[in-house]
């Protein structure tokens, strides 16, 4: 980035996947908290931050067993530590099919992407996601003058995502492990 003037930056989180993926090989193990607040300030890079929104599907219990009901707490848990350090939490549905399913999450991001950038509730948009269905939203976020931010992970960068934004920040596994929080 080129233009050296602070901008205002909305954090768009697609929570599921990136959860699953830090969770993923161990890189922030299971009892382990990730510290979103330093993620967010490390993903503004000094900027005003304008939102922080983290969108994931809400977990229910539906087949009733002690497990499920497990993964309800735990998810609630985490949303509401995310709501005490600003995150405004967008929910989407989890559907129970043959495959558990997340809907709506992209919806709602793509949506709450145009909205902001034609509302000016910011200048860049940071999207921590590499699902390519917003890259018609970023493509108009993009016609209105804003920037798009791409977050990824190395290993598996969206290259859809990369060719559509204006800047990239792909996340290596020691990168990630920074973020654990520290035991009290």
């Amino acid at each position: 980035m080129n233009d050296k003037r602070i901008k205002k930056v909305a954090i768009f989180i697609d929570g599921g996947n990136f959860y699953r993926r830090i969770r993923q090989d161990s890189l922030i193990p299971k009892g382990t908290k990730f510290d979103y607040l330093k993620f967010a300030e490390f993903l503004s890079r000094g900027r005003i931050v304008s939102s922080k929104s983290y969108y994931i599907g809400i977990v229910r219990n539906y087949n009733k067993t002690q497990e499920s009901q497990k993964l309800v707490e735990s998810q609630q848990k985490l949303l509401s530590n995310l709501e005490k350090i600003g995150y405004t939490i967008k929910r989407g549905k989890i559907v129970y099919d043959n495959k558990i399913r997340e809907k709506g999450v992209d919806v709602q991001i793509a949506i709450d992407l145009v909205i902001g950038a034609s509302e000016n509730k910011y200048d860049v948009a940071i999207i921590v996601s590499s699902d390519t269905d917003l890259i018609p939203a970023i493509k108009y976020v993009r016609s209105k003058g804003k920037l798009v931010e791409y977050v990824g992970f190395a290993q598996s960068p969206s290259l859809g995502m990369i060719k559509e934004s204006d800047d990239r920040i792909l996340l290596i596994d020691e990168q990630i492990k920074e973020f654990k929080m520290q035991e009290k």
